[in-house]
């Protein structure tokens, strides 16, 4: 049997004896639309939670976009050539569009990879389009306090717009339950303080911060008093299938739009399962996602819940950029350092995280439970030794490695994720009849 999984831009196929039995995890089959942008078009007005978007535009003047950074593979080209021209059908000048790259405390996106982000030279070449700085202190707004305690300090590009639009991708998050909606707001254009605040161990340790749980999530509900804050936030959510093509949009009320999505999705992503299995293999999507290892641990977290106590998991990132930002380097050798215990105690001491430690924190999770194997062929071995993790060197070597698990554990049987942390098995034992 051969898996094809996601890893870089083309993929690695993976071989499997035909005596094993192989669970490949992967969503149902999604819709397609044929016309994205059109369909784009079309949401503005069949609006979820407010006015067609003429009807909210009307009589004002600046509007901000916000949209996800390059670590998102948003159809940036289709949404927002609808959007701007619908804008503009409206009445609002080019000059009083701005699009804002909600990059929380990522890197910047600049240059071709702006371009390619924002998918489009017209769009470029008609708005303007900055990215986000949350360091900046001078571009924030402080707005209030929420009920945990984090100062919420916003882009006042997008708090002083008359109009306010947040484009997002709604798919499973590691911490937040499900990405898009309110995340491109908080933490996608909030300040540092705000970003490390909400990051913290007190926040990411409660069992509720987790993949595909909105409900006592504590991560989001603190968003979501952020984005009250803000107030009359609109946003375009979509969803878009395993090959990257569009299979919903919609429009409307920052909330109820997420809201909405995030029905539409469930039903493809979250894969119920009986059992859990010794051998689990696993991916981080592939191109964007895996460029670094930083982004990589949302497929080993992603795959946790159907991991045994004491199993195997292997996850294979291409990580073609390394470990990730300087600030998640420094956190993983404090990990080496001080070990999985004298790194949480640290943690739990802590009113506001240091930057990017959170990543470091979160495949502490996954850690507890069983080994981690990683194969990549981006990471220089100085950074391999870095990531807490057992790395595989080849790709042969990850086949021997799969088969020692399989042979220890006395188990033909192992589960497959192909798109790694896109889709998200759901451990739901059987009930005893």
């Amino acid at each position: 049997m051969q898996v094809r999984m996601k890893y870089g831009k083309n993929g690695l196929p993976l071989h499997f004896p035909d005596n094993w039995d192989v669970t490949v995890i992967r969503r149902r089959a999604m819709p397609a639309l044929q016309s994205p942008e059109e369909e784009v078009r079309l949401s503005f007005s069949r609006p979820i939670g407010s006015r067609t978007l003429g009807d909210e535009v009307k009589g004002h003047q600046s509007v901000c976009i916000l949209i996800c950074d390059i670590t998102r593979p948003v159809p940036n080209g289709a949404i927002l050539s609808a959007l701007i021209k619908e804008l503009q059908a409206a009445g609002v000048k080019s000059d009083k569009i701005t699009v804002l790259v909600a990059t929380g405390l990522h890197r910047p996106n600049e240059g071709k990879e702006l371009l390619e982000l924002v998918g489009s030279r017209w769009v470029l070449d008609t708005v303007k389009v900055f990215n986000h700085f949350g360091r900046n202190d001078d571009d924030h707004i402080y707005l209030g306090t929420t009920t945990r305690g984090t100062q919420a300090k916003v882009d006042r590009r997008f708090v002083d717009a008359d109009v306010r639009i947040a484009v997002g991708l709604v798919e499973p998050h590691f911490v937040a339950g499900y990405s898009g909606g309110r995340k491109v707001i908080a933490p996608g254009i909030c300040h540092r303080d705000t970003i490390t605040a909400f990051h913290t161990a007190g926040f990411l340790e409660d069992p509720r911060a987790d993949n595909c749980i909105l409900e006592g999530n504590p991560l989001h509900e603190d968003q979501l008093e952020i984005v009250d804050m803000v107030q009359g936030s609109l946003a375009i959510n979509c969803v878009i299938d395993e090959t990257r093509r569009l299979s919903f949009v919609n429009f409307g009320e920052i909330r109820a739009s997420h809201d909405d999505a995030v029905r539409f999705v469930r039903r493809y992503v979250e894969i119920p399962l009986s059992r859990k299995y010794n051998t689990v293999i696993t991916g981080s999507a592939g191109y964007p996602l895996d460029k670094t290892y930083y982004q990589t641990i949302k497929g080993i977290v992603g795959a946790k819940d159907v991991l045994e106590q004491g199993g195997n998991l292997f996850i294979v990132s291409e990580c073609s950029e390394g470990m990730g930002s300087s600030a998640f380097v420094a956190a993983q050798k404090r990990l080496i350092k001080l070990g999985m215990k004298g790194f949480l105690e640290e943690l739990l001491k802590k009113q506001y995280a240091s930057v990017d430690e959170w990543n470091t924190e979160l495949q502490l999770k996954t850690i507890r439970i069983g080994n981690v194997h990683l194969f990549s062929e981006g990471l220089s071995e100085a950074d391999a030794s870095l990531t807490g993790v057992h790395i595989v060197k080849s790709f042969e070597a990850l086949s021997e490695a799969i088969q020692r698990s399989v042979t220890a554990s006395d188990d033909r049987s192992l589960a497959v994720i192909p798109e790694g942390p896109y889709d998200i098995p759901v451990y739901r034992p059987a009930k005893e009849s």
